[in-house]
């Protein structure tokens, strides 16, 4: 698998602190050693949902800032069960829709078909959703770790 990285403008300890908030924030487990450690990452990819593991490297740069690398080992994916369902109602009322001029005594039971295969869209297609790696790495850049001044 390939491994994602992002430069931040933030020291290595601040970028290190951005991570453990974004890793709570976003449901991941993250066991720190050092500058990195391990990363349990839950990911979702349309219908597919899953949980990357791998470890996390935070590598200072020369003009004070840090690059946060997450080198994937482990991959595991299921699909979203309740989704394929709704897909597969959605397919069988697209038939009907489809099927009837074919087959007249299908005429009454069409808009219900119509219904079925625009209910699988709005439930279900139209709210699929990517999340991964490369969102998780642009959640860390946008939590920086600076400390307010005092008042």
């Amino acid at each position: 698998m390939a491994s994602h990285a992002i430069e931040i403008p933030d020291s290595p300890q601040q970028a290190l602190s951005s991570l453990a908030k974004a890793a709570e924030m976003w449901g991941a487990d993250f066991e720190g050693l050092g500058l990195g450690g391990k990363l349990h990452l839950p990911v979702t990819a349309g219908l597919r949902r899953g949980l990357i593991s791998g470890t996390v490297e935070v590598e200072p740069l020369g003009d004070g800032g840090s690059r946060v690398v997450f080198r994937p080992e482990e991959r595991v994916d299921h699909l979203h069960t309740p989704a394929v369902v709704i897909l597969l109602l959605s397919v069988a009322g697209a038939l009907l829709a489809v099927l009837w001029p074919f087959y007249p005594k299908l005429l009454p039971v069409a808009p219900f078909g119509a219904v079925l295969a625009l209910g699988g869209w709005f439930l279900v297609v139209s709210r699929l959703r990517t999340s991964g790696p490369d969102e998780f790495l642009d959640l860390v850049a946008g939590l920086p770790d600076r400390e307010s001044p005092p008042s």
